[in-house]
């Protein structure tokens, strides 16, 4: 038998399931949602912001991830002509 046939049925299948499911980057993706959740409801309190002329009110959480959209599609765009 070949280790790689070995390797496959070793651990059982539930065994393996676990493994495949609780990977490193998976767990820091729920981590990283687990926080983004508590940032959001820690910010929810409205705020005022002006934009030249109206003044819009919304909760502070919007506001920001609002801004984290834009810097992230004007680094896209900045970077974009590097690439080639």
């Amino acid at each position: 038998m070949s280790s790689k046939t070995s390797t496959k049925t070793s651990g059982g299948a539930s065994g393996g399931r676990v493994r495949e499911l609780a990977t490193p980057g998976r767990v820091v993706l729920l981590v990283i949602a687990v926080l983004a959740l508590v940032f959001v409801f820690e910010n929810t309190r409205q705020v005022k912001i002006r934009l030249l002329l109206p003044e819009v009110t919304v909760p502070l959480w919007i506001a920001l991830a609002v801004m984290l959209v834009i810097g992230w599609l004007v680094g896209r765009y900045v970077t974009f002509g590097r690439r080639k």
